[in-house]
């Protein structure tokens, strides 16, 4: 069975492991999530379950949304989909929480990534700035960007400024260091994409047993 929440990325902290390393971790609000619509191979085509995260207000929803959610019982302010193996197994208006997962479980986490605006190839890239005397006048730009004779154009895929940051970016393989149900809380190792309060979907990866 696939498993899969949502989550609000709270922030970072450190945890001390049992052999006295100190170990980095993100506290995430993982839940609770309230299925709203359980899909299956006969009606849908596929297997699936739709999860809703968060409150919202009853005048913030509109007619074909409040429709829907009906049966759930549910006003969620975000919606996704989850594969799962067996949706017989799940009801709609049931409620999924962090237990989901166990410590030491390895996870998938998806978010989208710090927005930056237009930014140059220094913040943007990582380029070394040119020199800032004797006249020069190359301090942050680029530099030359095209070729010569041939192909006597500008190759695709150049590191240029433009937008940075506010991309939808996966980190693989985290490991879940502690659970915490009654809060509804996973403390994941290493840092997640995101600023803080910022929306994260945690899947268990594919291959995983």
């Amino acid at each position: 069975m696939s498993k899969g929440i949502i989550g609000r990325k709270l922030g970072m902290t450190n945890l001390f492991a049992s052999d006295g390393r100190i170990v980095p971790v993100t506290v995430v609000q993982a839940g609770p999530c309230t299925i709203t619509q359980v899909k299956t191979m006969a009606v849908d085509g596929y297997n699936a379950l739709q999860l809703g995260f968060g409150q919202r207000k009853s005048a913030r929803i509109n007619r074909p949304a409040k429709g829907h959610l009906a049966k759930s019982g549910a006003s969620p302010v975000i919606l996704r989909e989850v594969a799962v193996d067996d949706p017989s197994r799940y009801s709609t208006g049931q409620q999924i929480g962090a237990d989901l997962f166990q410590a030491g479980e390895r996870v998938n986490v998806m978010g989208t990534t710090k927005g930056r605006g237009f930014a140059g190839v220094v913040k943007r890239h990582g380029f070394h700035r040119g020199p800032e005397t004797h006249g020069s006048k190359n301090v942050r730009e680029p530099g030359s960007i095209g070729c010569s004779a041939w192909p006597s154009r500008v190759i695709k895929g150049k590191k240029m400024p433009g937008q940075y940051g506010n991309v939808r970016q996966t980190v693989r393989n985290l490991e879940i260091i502690e659970v915490r149900p009654e809060e509804n809380l996973l403390l994941i190792r290493g840092a997640i994409p995101g600023p803080g309060q910022g929306l994260v979907m945690i899947q268990k990866p594919k291959f995983a047993k």
